[in-house]
């Protein structure tokens, strides 16, 4: 996925980037990026419902694997108790 395409029409509003990220957090890399934006609770463009996943992905908070599942990786409080139990961040 490339982030900053030059050629987007339309780009997210939060509040569809934050229904995006809920939607992810709670299907748990169990569904594709086809079935995931079809279960969004509210229509989304195609090109801007990826352009949100290329921002998700370029901040480090999903993934997405070879089967085009994305998975929402970004866990803030579990690296900080991590970290108090002697992790080693680079």
């Amino acid at each position: 996925m490339q982030i900053f395409k030059n050629d987007v029409l339309r780009y997210p509003r939060l509040d569809t980037v934050l229904m995006i990220e809920k939607a992810l957090m709670k299907a748990g890399g169990d569904y594709t990026l086809r079935e995931l934006w079809k279960k969004l609770p509210k229509k989304v463009m195609w090109q801007t419902y990826m352009t949100t996943l290329d921002y998700l992905e370029y901040s480090g908070k999903i993934l997405i694997d070879n089967e085009k599942h994305p998975i929402w990786i970004w866990a803030p409080k579990e690296v900080e108790k991590l970290k108090k139990k002697g992790l080693v961040v680079r």
